[in-house]
């Protein structure tokens, strides 16, 4: 095929991805039919009409958004800009074998880690402290593993994910619901320009599609679709992490969940999925143990990613009377008045000690004015 057959096709594909109300099975049947876009863009009306369309559907199929084509065509000039389609072979094999797999990607970034063994990591966008730190040391030690983590880019675990990831060196993806030159939110565009460098954006969404909430739900099966699993850190009961983990397991994939404090009420989702079938997780190991019949990775170190020694400047540890006030403090959020009767030391003290021991991150709070003890 000549550079010319080759850039008509491209834009063929631009505009059949543009074409309003044109679902998967549509689209899947008129590209059966016709073997090309280019071919359905020159079929007659009387032709598409033995397909079932929508009327609109036929109409912009008769008036494809060629200006919307351009503006794709100018975005792909830049050499870290990439659209692959459906019959391009460096479209990722996984999201082929999706019942309703995008008919193009929008990639920013190096396209060839969409191919490398991957694990998506979802959660609450408003996870607790440890939830956080959890989901950055995991995505850090998973990487080091040779896993590529993938996740949404969503403020809270998603963010954590991608961060565990550039600090670990390791690439990263992040399938957004909106255009890939679009920074929301607008606090991780830092973030999303490291992932750009060291791994890649994705988004079925041409560039300059702004973010809608429908769009989110439709983005998951992708994130779930490039991976060989799906881990769950924090998710409350209507989370949409849970519809990424249900789409995983119906496609076939892993699904893995860290579980967390029956008074959490963000651990309940994780504990549903448990219940359900997820392989509970406390350490890489865990999932280290699936995966690797399926896909070469080095061995976790012996470690695991989410303990972490106390700092080495402490003014705490070792001091008998915070051992006793740690010791008053569950690992499940605990009320003051409690932590006062079963450490026998005075309100005020409790007060004092406590926030000592927050600032060096032995304990946290919870909301009601509670708090936790971290491992």
């Amino acid at each position: 095929m000549s550079q010319e057959s080759k850039d008509e096709e491209l834009a063929a594909w631009l505009a059949l991805a543009r074409i309003p109300g044109l679902g998967a099975t549509a689209r899947e049947r008129l590209l059966e039919h016709f073997m090309s876009p280019r071919a359905v863009f020159q079929a007659s009306e009387r032709t598409l009409s033995g397909f079932q369309l929508g009327e609109a559907t036929r109409r912009q199929l008769g008036e494809p958004d060629w200006a919307g084509v351009e503006a794709d065509l100018r975005w792909l000039e830049a050499e870290d800009h990439h659209v692959l389609h459906e019959l391009d072979p460096a479209y990722p094999q996984q999201l082929r074998e999706l019942n309703d797999p995008p008919p193009l990607l929008y990639c920013r970034g190096q396209t060839e880690h969409l191919h490398d063994p991957g694990l998506a990591m979802v959660g609450s966008r408003n996870p607790t402290r440890g939830g956080r730190e959890t989901a950055e040391a995991f995505a850090a030690a998973l990487s080091r593993m040779g896993l590529v983590i993938t996740s949404g880019l969503a403020m809270g675990v998603d963010a954590a994910a991608h961060r565990g990831a550039v600090k670990a060196g390791g690439p990263t993806v992040a399938v957004l619901g909106c255009g890939v030159d679009i920074p929301y939110p607008r606090s991780n565009a830092e973030l999303a320009e490291q992932i750009a460098a060291q791994g890649c954006l994705v988004s079925e969404y041409p560039p300059g599609t702004q973010p809608r909430r429908r769009h989110f739900p439709s983005r998951n099966r992708i994130i779930a679709g490039l991976s060989l699993g799906t881990l769950v850190v924090e998710a409350a009961l209507r989370s949409g992490s849970l519809i990424t983990a249900r789409l995983a397991g119906e496609q076939g994939r892993e699904v893995f969940a860290v579980p967390g404090s029956i008074h959490n009420p963000l651990a309940r989702g994780c504990h549903r999925l448990i219940r359900a079938g997820a392989k509970l997780v406390e350490s890489t190991d865990d999932i280290f143990e699936e995966l690797r019949d399926v896909v070469s990775l080095q061995s976790p170190t012996p470690s695991s990613p989410e303990a972490k020694a106390a700092p080495s400047d402490s003014h705490t540890e070792g001091d008998p009377t915070y051992t006793r006030l740690l010791e008053a403090v569950d690992y499940s959020p605990t009320p003051v008045d409690l932590i006062v009767e079963r450490s026998g030391l005075t309100a005020a003290t409790v007060s004092s000690m406590l926030l000592m021991l927050e600032l060096e991150g032995r304990i946290e709070s919870a909301p009601g004015g509670r708090y936790t003890r971290r491992s």
